[in-house]
């Protein structure tokens, strides 16, 4: 049978990974997907050193490669926004088949792509786009499609995690932590994707479209970082047995679908409290096959390029098969997608952990708990430290039990207003991950 020919656009860290995988494990791909898989078109203004580059014609163009009428399959690793969008529009429109690791492209723009591949009849994969070499699209759209997905959540970037784990286990700064994986590499020169959430919110974006059968809505994510994340929170939330994870959030509720990422305190005990250094985790609850977890590398050449072949093998294998009959790219049928409504933030339902600096002087406590207690704001637990000689004020810590977000806003505002109350009142939000 005739050999598929792959055009690769952008032949750096991932694409020279993807480049390499494909000639080292030719044969064992090969007897996977049933006919030979080639890279013959790559469009790359520098090849990655290590990368063999034999019998592949390299463009300084990409759209030679989209355009090339001998290309099966165009694998788009370049990422960003343009000429990511264009390039593979342009393949599509081509009848060629694309695989992508742009998850920021797949949560803006996959809308439109899927439509327009829908109409070409051709497929759009990416399973790389989410958490790396973990298969959590796979394990959602395909292992657990007898299920109702109930609720999913993960730790999707490596660097907050890693940061936060700095943090937690050596009693670093986050100023320090962050310094210090921008010189490993896990952090950018500009780090905002990573540590304010969007990198972690575009996959939240594409996870939450595949359990619930709704289109892609980035612009409804609410989005918060860990900037903000101070040593001594992070030691708090160990005192009251937890600890402190960038957190992305989906859940189905009767009154829409909560879509969130920020800082969230986990009991220790949970597995994705465990969830250390650089690595990513994905916790989904179906109601059939209860709580499944998906651990791995979320980032790096070989576990990225391993995800990208092997939507390049699905694809291979999908090649003669007639295109309603393939797995609709986000789960459900293009037409049979839900107007389930996202839930604003104001009405999520969660716990709280809230650390405040308080005057030192009788009444205060009373003070705030009697606000708490207007704003129908049940307390779990409070811890009140002695004041230090270097700290201006007391500082307070409660944890409340399970309130409406507004509920929360509203008394935080309150005690903030209070002259006795020293600067801002910092809150995380709590999460249990229970199974039930």
């Amino acid at each position: 049978m005739k050999a598929v020919n792959i055009g690769i656009l952008g032949l750096g860290t991932v694409g020279g990974g993807v480049a390499n995988v494909l000639a080292r494990n030719r044969v064992e791909i090969a007897r996977r997907a049933g006919r030979d898989i080639v890279v013959t078109h790559a469009a790359a203004r520098e090849a990655a050193q290590d990368v063999n580059t034999d019998g592949i014609e390299i463009s300084n163009n990409a759209f030679a490669v989209v355009n090339d009428p001998s290309i099966d399959v165009v694998v788009e690793l370049i990422g960003g926004y343009e000429p990511a969008r264009e390039l593979i529009l342009q393949a599509i429109a081509n009848g060629k088949h694309v695989v992508t690791a742009n998850k920021a492209l797949i949560a803006i723009h996959g809308n439109e792509i899927f439509a327009a591949a829908q109409q070409q009849g051709v497929t759009v994969a990416f399973e790389a786009a989410v958490a790396g070499g973990i298969p959590i699209i796979k394990a959602l759209r395909e292992g657990l499609s007898g299920n109702t997905i109930e609720w999913a959540a993960g730790i999707i970037n490596g660097t907050g995690n890693f940061i936060l784990t700095e943090m937690r286990d050596k009693g670093r700064d986050f100023a320090d932590v962050l310094a210090e994986a921008q010189q490993l590499g896990y952090a950018e020169a500009d780090p905002t994707f990573d540590v304010e959430g969007i990198d972690a919110a575009h996959k939240l974006t594409i996870i939450a479209a595949i359990a619930f059968g709704i289109p892609l809505q980035f612009e409804h994510v609410y989005t918060e970082g860990i900037s903000a994340i101070d040593a001594a929170d992070v030691a708090y939330a160990a005192h009251f047995g937890y600890r402190i994870k960038h957190l992305g959030m989906t859940r189905r509720t009767d009154q829409g679908i909560e879509l969130r990422v920020h800082p969230t305190l986990i009991p220790e005990k949970r597995l994705l409290a465990n969830v250390d250094g650089v690595m990513n985790a994905v916790l989904v609850h179906g109601d059939a096959v209860g709580p499944t977890l998906y651990y791995g590398a979320g980032a790096g050449r070989e576990p990225t390029a391993s995800a990208v072949v092997a939507d390049i093998v699905d694809v291979v294998r999908a090649l003669t098969t007639d295109p309603g009959n393939r797995v609709p790219h986000l789960a459900f049928q293009a037409d049979a997608l839900s107007a389930i409504p996202i839930l604003d933030m104001a009405d999520v339902v969660t716990a709280y952990y809230l650390r405040l600096q308080a005057a030192d002087r009788p009444g205060v406590l009373a003070m705030i708990t009697q606000i708490l207690g207007q704003h129908e704001i049940s307390i779990e637990a409070m811890l009140q430290k002695a004041p230090s000689t270097h700290e201006a004020g007391v500082p307070i810590v409660i944890i409340s039990h399970r309130i409406r977000e507004r509920q929360m806003n509203a008394a935080i505002l309150a005690i903030e207003a209070q002259e006795a109350i020293l600067g801002p009142v910092t809150r995380i939000r709590i999460e249990s991950l229970a199974s039930d």
